[in-house]
């Protein structure tokens, strides 16, 4: 069958939802363009900047989009068929995904643009306050693990291709280190000189082209400079994206994080167009299964069923916790207009779904057989070689293809991990109530310290083989991450309670907030009995996972103890009774 025949309708459909339940959310949130956002009221050119829509939708989806949308679509398709994961993408960034992205950014906005975990003290308790912060902030340290992890994989190795040309890991590493110079010095220009931003775009993009192609001629490989090996110079990356995230998250937004999430905007949008005139124009057939079954065992005998592990495996893609801190932690802050949430927060959504939906037809159109699917499948190379060929049909060589396909895959990554150090060290600077420099210095290197600590650790399978460490880590992130988005949801649920007073909020947040509540804390108790509960009963294990599960199902439950709380307290009270009448004694 014609891979268009499944791949056109769901771009479809996605498209119909934003221009029609996006602008139905919009109406009942009650989004009016001529009310001051905190960005115009607030404007201070440094946080707080307004930005036409075109471009904030730019920064704001190559913020949310990451590596997610590529990831997990490709492993749950890989695990369960591609209908499954088809069908969770399509129906959860409708319904679920778009709907927490758009309603966390409008909360956010009418707070002054303030976190999420602010909108859960004023309208809950301090209590609640604190476990959500705390929530977060462990989140967002696996997000920088999982991340960082799998992009060092993609700066070490060669990959040999169909036709005997080869793409080197080590010229990739070259590739993204020239990128990231490129915004830098865009960002310079704007800001000291009369440039305008569409001519440092016209200027840049090229640039960044030849950066792809140049790091393939002069490839920085660390274990050839240090005489290590491969696993050295893993754990070597490691360390340097790790500092890369300590400097970026403190250096002025003008400076990278705006110029290099325009960049890395078009670089989806590329990504992503590429992929679509690959699927018209190239033939595609699909010929992986659909469905392989409810329970997936891998080559380590360890078993998944698809209740709950699909829901968490696609997070970004189809929902993603991680989009309300990105919503309300940089975006709410350059949101101009309230309307502009609609294109920014839901719009995102669905262009991050044509993302995941690109990424699982780079499994559909491979055999079962393949080889890059056989063992522990990467999934950036996965996603490389099926960009190559999508592009091939434009006459992009391979070896540039996949070149492009593993910088695209690393330019998505570096948007979300430096985000994500900024906003954890927010979060210890709240937390701790340190302002000024010891805040920014002590909040940062935490956020960057505790990860290192992680991706430093030598992790081993049952077998006792190594395995990557984003490999354990990525279902922690990915039930830490749908859960996430489920006290997120809670949040907003309780605001609007409280503020619409309407019935058609149980109904929009409350249903995705139970579902994302029961399939991630689901996960997380299957680590835990996993962990804890091995063949010979109970026993203390090694890894980490099972013990930090506990603590966010910990966290999870007294925060959602703290919801029912609240709703409990905003029952109408009950009608007095009316005072009967006293009769005077007769006589």
């Amino acid at each position: 069958m014609n891979i268009l025949l499944v791949v056109v309708p769901a771009f479809v459909v996605l498209a119909a939802a934003y221009f029609t339940y996006g602008p139905l959310l919009a109406r009942l949130l009650k989004l009016d363009p001529n009310v001051d956002t905190p960005a115009v009221t607030l404007r201070d050119d440094v946080d707080y900047v307004p930005i036409e829509p075109k471009f904030l939708l730019s920064q704001h989806f190559s913020a949310i989009a990451a590596a997610g949308p590529i990831v997990g679509p490709i492993l749950a398709g890989v695990m369960f068929g591609w209908l499954p994961a088809l069908s969770w993408i399509v129906v959860g960034c409708i319904f679920i995904g778009g709907v927490h992205d758009m309603t966390a950014l409008v909360a956010s906005v009418r707070h002054k643009a303030c976190s999420i975990a602010e909108v859960v003290r004023e309208h809950m308790t301090r209590r609640s306050y604190i476990l959500f912060l705390l929530f977060v902030w462990i989140a967002l340290v696996y997000i920088i693990v999982a991340f960082a992890d799998i992009t060092a994989g993609s700066f070490i190795g060669v990959q040999t291709l169909e036709n005997g040309q080869t793409v080197s890991g080590a010229g990739i590493a070259s590739s993204s280190l020239m990128y990231l110079a490129l915004p830098i010095i865009m960002g310079l220009l704007l800001r000291y000189t009369k440039l305008s931003l569409n001519a440092a775009t016209a200027i840049f993009l090229p640039l960044v082209a030849l950066a792809i192609w140049g790091g393939q001629k002069i490839p920085l490989d660390l274990a050839a400079l240090f005489g290590g090996d491969a696993n050295q110079a893993h754990k070597a990356w490691d360390v340097l994206l790790l500092g890369y995230c300590f400097v970026a998250s403190m250096t002025p937004m003008w400076l990278l994080l705006q110029p290099r999430g325009h960049l890395g905007g078009f670089f989806l949008l590329f990504a992503l167009g590429g992929g679509a005139l690959g699927l018209v124009f190239g033939s595609k057939t699909i010929q992986y299964p659909a469905f392989l079954g409810f329970e997936h065992v891998d080559a380590e005998g360890v078993a998944s069923p698809l209740f709950p592990i699909l829901f968490i495996t696609i997070a970004c893609g189809a929902c993603s916790g991680f989009h309300s801190i990105i919503a309300s932690g940089t975006t709410s802050k350059q949101l101009r207009k309230e309307t502009d949430a609609t294109p920014v927060g839901y719009g995102s959504m669905m262009l991050e779904g044509m993302v995941a939906v690109v990424s699982l037809a780079c499994v559909m159109m491979l055999p079962a057989t393949a080889a890059v699917l056989q063992g522990q499948p990467k999934p950036n190379f996965v996603y490389a070689q099926g960009v190559s060929s999508f592009l091939a049909v434009i006459g992009i060589p391979p070896a540039f293809g996949v070149a492009f396909g593993l910088m695209a895959f690393t330019t998505f990554v570096y948007d979300t991990l430096d985000v994500c150090t900024r906003l954890g060290r927010y979060l210890i600077q709240e937390l701790t109530g340190l302002k000024g420099d010891a805040g920014r210095w002590l909040g940062t290197a935490l956020t960057a310290g505790v990860p290192l600590f992680f991706v430093l650790q030598k992790v081993t399978n049952a077998k006792g083989q190594p395995v990557p460490v984003w490999k354990l880590f990525w279902s922690l992130f990915g039930a830490s991450n749908q859960l996430l988005a489920a006290l997120t949801l809670i949040g907003v649920t309780v605001w609007l309670v409280k503020t619409q007073q309407a019935k058609w909020v149980w109904l929009v947040t409350g249903i995705p907030t139970a579902l994302m509540y029961t399939m991630s804390t689901w996960a997380l108790c299957r680590f835990i009995k996993t962990g804890f509960f091995g063949a010979q009963g109970l026993q203390l294990p090694r890894d980490p996972v099972p013990y930090i599960a506990v603590v966010l199902v910990g966290l999870a439950m007294l925060l959602l103890v703290e919801a029912i709380k609240v709703f409990l307290s905003l029952r109408p009270p009950t009608a007095p009774r009316r005072p009967q009448p006293v009769l005077a004694p007769a006589g």
